[in-house]
């Protein structure tokens, strides 16, 4: 999960500010880390994995709709990074070369 997410940023830094890249990525990691020290629901990294492959295939009202779940159902365990997510999606359906809806 955290890969395309890290490639997704990787692809907006030519175009988005530093601090704001900097800022998804200290999220980022605020996420690997809750991933990686097990605090992730099952139901919360299931839907991350969903919300990932919609980002990929940039089906951005997806995974919109995805992040607008994971925000109302699970905010206690989501909130401080998924700020970081959202922001993402959305710098990521900006870029040049993705406007083209599939």
């Amino acid at each position: 999960v955290l890969a395309p997410l890290r490639a997704a940023l990787d692809s907006c830094r030519p175009t988005v500010q530093k601090q704001v890249c900097n800022d998804i990525g200290r999220r980022l990691t605020v996420l690997e880390d809750a991933w990686a020290q097990g605090k992730l629901s099952a139901p919360v990294r299931k839907r991350m994995s969903l919300l990932v492959q919609e980002l990929q295939q940039q089906h951005w009202d997806a995974a919109d709709e995805i992040h607008r779940s994971l925000m109302v159902d699970h905010v206690n365990e989501v909130s401080q990074w998924m700020v970081g997510v959202k922001r993402l999606i959305a710098e990521t359906r900006n870029l040049p070369d993705s406007s083209a809806e599939p």
